[in-house]
């Protein structure tokens, strides 16, 4: 998942009618059981989040897996993820291992290979006895971002949950936010999950659900889901430990995958309709869905965001991509079947995001020019 900016408002929630949900808010903590032993698995802003919950909470986190610091910003400096900075601060040990698969040769291995696996391996076998030291009741896990080979999903005396940020069986995989607002979802969730081999296949223990608001943005999304899977895992680490968490299997029917954001899918296609156009622009914010003006395409594209359907009556005739009128309210851009998306919101290369009215004064964009679709 993506990893956006600064945490939301909580949203309103409800739990399933499941035995097995619990309430996220309003709902005393439950004391019955002791404090469990956990080992948390995260990387981004949204596992942080729930990291700095269970820290706060009753239960004992006793060592923390991240992946290795990556390249980041202009000087492509080595950068700790979210969670490592989370633990660090909190004084926790943390685990890096490139993978927590032990690998065997190939038959064609070059030397180069050779030497990077057994490097691999090596990190991975002193992260496995790490573990096994430490001993954890349960290892929880949010969007990692490495698999767990069965190994590890067995260590754990009481295996390993996953906070999943959608209502499984739908939008399983690696996009779940940005998925539920393209298909045009009116709700999502987040969901405990007992984690299998699968992709995202294992029974539910506890599910809160998500409206998701026509204003939506994936940032916006992903702070209320991080609020609310913050909450859950407390909750359901709470059950687990009183041995009141009961796990269902999921449902056969509705299963959807999430697959990973590609760049190449940024791009507009404006002869969508504009409610279609709106949700893509709002699923892919950030980094921001991308387009051309006409005659431009061998430039760097405009990103744009804050997107809302305008007229979608059928009745607008400009062609799709076309833009009818830009002001101070935005940039309105005819779309297919005679509708109208506005733009509050856009960024040039290597410029910074503007409300519209800021843009227009340093880039003016006047109607009748017109923006490409991607692959135009």
């Amino acid at each position: 998942m993506s990893a956006p900016s600064d945490h939301g408002p909580t949203p309103s929630s409800s739990a399933s009618a499941s035995p097995a949900a619990s309430t996220v808010s309003g709902q005393p903590a439950i004391q019955a059981g002791r404090p469990l032993r956990v080992v948390y698995a995260g990387t981004p802003v949204f596992a942080a989040q729930a990291l700095d919950a269970l820290i706060g909470s009753r239960h004992e986190v006793v060592a923390v897996l991240s992946q290795p610091d990556r390249p980041a910003g202009r000087g492509q400096k080595l950068l700790p993820s979210a969670v490592k900075q989370r633990a660090l601060a909190a004084n926790l040990p943390v685990l890096q291992p490139e993978s927590l698969r032990i690998r065997p040769a190939a038959a064609d291995e070059t030397e180069e290979r050779r030497v990077r696996r057994e490097a691999a391996n090596q990190g991975a076998e002193e992260a496995l006895a790490a573990l096994r030291a430490l001993q954890p009741d349960v290892m929880v896990v949010a969007a990692y971002g490495l698999l767990l080979p069965q190994s590890v999903l067995d260590l754990p005396r009481l295996g390993c949950l996953n906070i999943h940020a959608s209502l499984l069986p739908r939008w399983r995989g690696a996009a779940p936010i940005q998925r539920a607002i393209e298909a045009g979802d009116a709700e999502t969730g987040i969901c405990i999950m007992q984690m299998e081999a699968g992709l995202d296949t294992g029974p539910v223990g506890a599910r809160h659900v998500v409206p998701i608001l026509e204003t939506d943005t994936a940032s916006t999304l992903h702070d209320r889901l991080a609020d609310v899977g913050a909450q859950a895992i407390v909750a359901a680490l709470d059950e687990l430990s009183a041995g009141r968490l009961v796990f269902e299997p999921q449902a056969q029917a509705g299963v959807t995958y999430a697959a990973k954001v590609d760049k190449k899918e940024l791009g507009i296609d404006w002869a969508r309709s504009a409610v279609e156009v709106s949700r893509h622009i709002r699923a892919f914010d950030p980094p921001g869905a991308i387009t051309w003006l006409e005659g431009h395409r061998d430039e760097p594209p405009l990103r744009v965001f804050q997107s809302q359907v305008l007229r979608n009556d059928g009745n607008a005739t400009d062609a799709p991509g076309t833009i009818v009128a830009a002001g101070p309210d935005g940039v309105d851009v005819a779309c297919g079947q005679g509708s109208i998306v506005r733009l509050a919101a856009l960024q040039r290369a290597g410029g910074r995001r503007q409300p519209a009215d800021a843009f227009l004064r340093g880039h003016p964009l006047s109607p009748g020019v017109r923006f490409i679709s991607a692959g135009a």
